[in-house]
């Protein structure tokens, strides 16, 4: 879904990222968007198009929670509203407020709380209390919940105002849950409920203009409280208004707390006399009074039916009962998440009242690691869950007479910095790698109908998952089937090959236009791979391997960490959802690459497809080499000394007879390639030069020129040319950026050699295009090309990385036409745990 920019040809198509690990990170609002943190941006997703559809920048730090206002516990009451509000909070304690204005889908910064928290925000609630009003409160592991009154503009264009309540001091036992509810009985009184290492919720009542008193402490739970969820109030059979409080614990129980008006005292007691004991009758607790009203709490119920910690409670959203929109129902029903891998939604049974699980869904992946939190769509037929491995897992209810929870698509991505990526060599898919320890691949899936006839791009396979943070990647061109090499922080490099059911998985994502023909399909007798139990190697699973039980050492049939489930490799005829990504779509290691004697830290594999350079971390020039590979026998066919510390980037010429390369020792260096015989390759250094007065981090050759560019901390950028293959001369220095330059690529638009776009990505995270055009004498003299350069566009924040862009690529155009405005594709990567991909429009 290109959203093209004003004017400016460069539209967003694809945004991936991975959730923050954290709870309380996840907000569903009244809008139906799911805002969530990535790194320290917010990013905000459509569950129905289960794409990212954009990320707000101004953090500084991780965020650690959102909320929306409305969120979609007050769906009914937001039917009408044109504009919608978004708090998020970071690890430093900074609370912001976004507007997104839901006609022209614009978001804003609206304010930055003040008076910040000491320390990191751990979780954010707010209620309405009218059309234009909401309180919010905010706790912090500063051991304070502070709570504000927000006042939404009720006019367009109007401003909020945002105005202090109160600040409760907690002591050293933090809270790390809050939630507030009005009190039954139109009082006018707020309650807020407050949860955390001491095991008790406390309840603190106060009046809408702020002083808020500690009232009581409600006791029960063994271990901290993680989650709390007042419901909206309801009216009981015999006329008293009440609420409920839902609690979660580490102690893997649920509790459901009643707090009921009380009357006046002489009734209310014979009406206790005349109840049935009944199974569901209440254990009677302390007495809450809130200026001239009292109500009696009483621990309506104990849930258990979890295994592990219970991190997130929340009532079913409240459905309109009437037309006008002001009269809701409260459904009996509650949603839970927990660690041990499951969601489940509670209900009183009909006729005893006794809440039981009517619902459990969730992930039986031997390697996700359970569930953050949970979340209920505002119409109550969905429910979503993060869980620690970044991910999220959406389950929506199919069933007409009764319940068929079936999982849904959703984004997915990496949940640490993306560290590189590469185009497949005809641009079908997007290969990434991150310190999460895994390589994902990214592609257009074509047989969608989306709107506009568009694709819509999703992670297809996850080829590698790891038992180090992967640093850098290439994948191998020429001819023959999908091949890729990561180095990750080990000295081993991996070869990887693409397995036949992933052959055929991108046959149906790119609906048959691969360059694939089955006759070489025939070829591939690996269907997938398994894999290892430190999580290093994986091993290829053969097409025709014995259908009987394989062969294991069963351990005289003890259990041990060693026994991991078999993968199951199968074709996806439709984008696959996490628990099949993370098991089912892993590539076979055929090569490990020995020889550097430090982490790898950056690779390249020539256009011809023959070799493949890498480099590592070093502190000295003998650690500093750069090692050539052959492509198929991968012996070590050279070692390439010039530099004195890590080579920070290589790239081969588009002729393949250059290699040039930068280094954190601030020069760059120029090598000639000679390939003699079948495994002999000569090399020749023949330029090197300081050429910044910092690191330099990247550079980027012309794709039909000897013509570099070269950017570094210093902030600028250098363009180069090799002068008759022999020495190197400057050709010019791009005006100063605002920030340290750590991303090049250079695309070149004709072969003529002359025009060309160069995309500079910086460490704030901000990406510039500036068209190159170079002017060659006429008369095929060698003398030096002329240079001239002019900003394209700068693309705007809310379209860019968050934090430092780490790699920027151009997919090939061998396959990008379309009459005479030419749409390219630019993908990147960031800190921001995101993987981008923008349409940049050439009229």
């Amino acid at each position: 879904m290109p959203d093209s920019v004003d004017g400016i040809g460069v539209g967003r198509v694809f945004i991936g990222a991975g959730c923050n690990r954290i709870v309380n990170n996840v907000s569903w609002g009244a809008c139906d968007l799911v805002a969530f943190g990535a790194e320290n941006g917010v990013a905000i997703f459509c569950p129905k198009a289960a794409q990212i559809l954009t990320t707000l920048p101004a953090h500084k730090a991780s965020v650690n929670c959102t909320h929306w206002i409305p969120s979609s516990k007050f769906a009914f009451k937001a039917k009408h509203l044109d504009r919608h509000y978004l708090l998020s909070g970071d690890a430093d304690g900074i609370i912001l407020l976004w507007e997104l204005s839901l006609a022209d889908k614009k978001w804003r910064h609206v304010l930055q709380v003040p008076q910040p928290h000491k320390k990191g925000v751990t979780c954010i609630t707010g209620i309405m209390v009218s059309d234009t009003d909401a309180i919010f409160a905010s706790t912090s592991s500063d051991g304070t919940i502070n709570i504000w009154e927000l006042i939404l503009p009720s006019t367009v264009g109007g401003d909020c105002k945002l105005s202090f309540l109160e600040s409760v001091f907690v002591g050293s036992k933090t809270m790390v849950t809050v939630s507030l509810s009005e009190l039954p009985g139109n009082t006018g009184h707020v309650v807020l409920a407050a949860g955390g290492l001491d095991n008790k919720v406390h309840l603190y009542c106060g009046e809408r203009t702020g002083k808020f008193v500690h009232a009581c402490e409600l006791r029960g739970h063994t271990d901290w409280i993680r989650s709390l969820d007042f419901s909206l109030p309801t009216c009981t059979n015999d006329g008293t208004t009440s609420l409920l409080l839902v609690s979660s614990s580490q102690d893997r129980g649920i509790r459901i707390w009643k707090m009921a008006l009380r009357g006046s005292q002489s009734n209310s007691k014979d009406k206790f006399r005349e109840e049935k004991i009944s199974l569901a009758s209440y254990i009677e607790g302390p007495v809450l009074v809130s200026g001239s009203f009292s109500y009696q709490i009483s621990l309506e119920s104990l849930l258990i039916g979890h295994e592990d910690w219970v991190y997130s409670v929340e009532w079913q959203p409240p459905s309109v009962t009437s037309a006008n929109g002001f009269a809701y129902s409260q459904p009996q029903s509650i949603l839970s998440a927990s660690m041990d891998k499951t969601m489940m939604i509670w209900q009183p049974e009909r006729t005893t009242g006794i809440w039981m699980n009517v619902v459990t869904v969730g992930e039986l992946g031997h390697c996700a690691l359970g569930f953050y939190g949970g979340h209920w769509s505002p119409n109550g037929d969905s429910i979503l869950a993060h869980s620690y491995g970044g991910s999220f897992h959406l389950w929506k209810n199919v069933g007409s007479e009764y319940d068929n929870w079936q999982p849904q698509k959703v984004p997915s991505g990496h949940y640490a910095a993306v560290t590189d990526i590469a185009w497949a060599r005809s641009g079908e898919y997007l290969l990434s790698v991150s310190a999460d320890q895994t390589t994902r691949i990214f592609a257009p899936w074509q047989n969608e109908a989306s709107p506009g006839g568009c694709d819509s791009w999703h992670e297809i396979a996850r080829p590698q998952v790891h038992g180090h943070d992967i640093n850098c990647v290439t994948i191998i061109h020429g001819k023959g089937n999908h091949r890729f090499v990561s180095g990750a922080d080990e000295k081993v490099a991996r070869v990887f090959e693409a397995p036949l059911s992933f052959l055929k998985t991108l046959n149906h994502a790119i609906s048959q236009k691969s360059s694939f023909p089955e006759d070489f399909q025939a070829d591939v007798q690996i269907l997938g791979a398994n894999m290892s139990a430190l999580g290093l190697s994986q091993k290829p699973i053969y097409v025709h391997s014995t259908h009987g039980t394989p062969e294991t050492n069963v351990n005289d049939g003890l259990d041990t960490f060693e026994t991991i489930p078999d993968a199951v490799p199968v074709v996806f005829t439709e984008p696959p959802i996490e628990e099949k990504l993370a098991w089912h779509t892993l590539w076979p290691e055929s090569h490990k690459l020995y020889g550097h004697g430090n982490e790898l830290f950056s690779m390249c594999c020539d256009h011809g497809g023959k070799l493949v350079a890498s480099s590592c971390k070093a502190q000295s020039t003998k650690v500093a080499e750069i090692w050539l590979w052959q492509v198929g026998s991968w012996k070590a066919v050279g070692r390439l000394q010039s530099h004195s510390l890590t080579v920070t980037q290589v790239e081969f010429s588009h002729d393949d007879n250059l290699l040039l390369s930068v280094s954190r020792d601030r020069q760059f260096s120029v090598f000639a390639i000679e390939r003699k015989g079948v495994d002999e390759v000569s090399h020749q250094l023949i330029a090197r030069q300081e050429a910044h007065k910092r690191i330099i981090w990247a550079c980027s050759w012309n794709p039909f020129g000897h013509e570099f560019a070269t950017g570094s901390r210093d902030k600028n950028v250098k363009i180069w040319a090799v002068d008759k293959g022999s020495s190197v001369k400057q050709l010019m220095t791009l005006p100063q950026f605002s920030s340290s330059v750590t991303a090049l690529s250079w695309f070149a638009l004709d072969d003529q050699r002359n025009n060309g776009f160069l995309a500079v990505g910086m460490e704030s995270g901000l990406i510039e295009l500036w068209s190159l055009s170079l002017t060659r004498p006429e008369d095929g003299s060698t003398t030096l090309p002329g240079v001239t350069a002019a900003l394209f566009t700068r693309l705007e924040p809310f379209m860019c990385h968050v934090s430092s862009v780490q790699r920027l690529a151009w997919r090939t155009t061998s396959q990008v036409s379309g009459g005479d405005c030419k749409r390219i594709l630019l993908a990147s990567c960031g800190a921001d745990h995101c993987v981008r991909i923008f349409e940049v429009n050439v009229a």
